[in-house]
């Protein structure tokens, strides 16, 4: 993600990269630490902000991924997920905003970036599992693949939430 974020702060600028990182994590992978901040009364070292972007400093698995939804959620139009090949977590946090979609949490497109055939053993099971009737046929659609830059950048522009997904009510009452 650190030659990600350079490529982007590279192209765009240190405002166009919003990095999210667990303190365990951080304190794991100081590398890339270039400057040292105060999380909760610890120091810690955090990555150039000027060649890597902002960095958020968080507890905890959770309110990262909380944190970085949030500011997809909120985000205007044209915002959305997209998945780049990534292990375990990528396809963890991947499954989590597809389910969400699908649940009426947001209505934000989630792009599969299928770079040289990656997922494509994940578009198989998708397909799949809508054939053995685990994802109903019309909400295979909330998780869409593109396979090149400029068709991510056409599928979250052009992206409408399925009719199929579930529309429930979310607000605390």
């Amino acid at each position: 993600m650190g030659e990600v974020a350079r490529t982007l702060v590279s192209l765009s600028g240190p405002d166009a990269v919003q990095g999210v990182i667990p303190l365990a994590l951080l304190q794991q992978d100081e590398q890339e630490a270039g400057h040292v901040v105060d999380h909760e009364g610890t120091k810690v070292h955090i990555p150039n902000p000027e060649e890597y972007g902002s960095t958020l400093v968080v507890s905890s698995m959770h309110t990262r991924k909380q944190a970085m939804a949030q500011r997809v959620m909120n985000g205007a139009q044209g915002s959305g997920f997209i998945a780049l090949s990534g292990g375990y977590g990528t396809l963890e946090e991947l499954m989590e905003v597809t389910t969400w979609n699908q649940l009426g949490i947001h209505n934000k497109p989630v792009v599969l970036f299928n770079i040289e055939g990656y997922w494509d053993g994940l578009v198989e099971w998708i397909n799949g599992a809508v054939k053995a009737g685990f994802i109903r046929a019309g909400q295979k659609d909330i998780l869409v693949e593109a396979k090149s830059l400029e068709e991510v950048g056409e599928k979250l522009k052009s992206y409408v939430p399925v009719d199929e997904r579930l529309h429930l009510d979310w607000t605390a009452k």
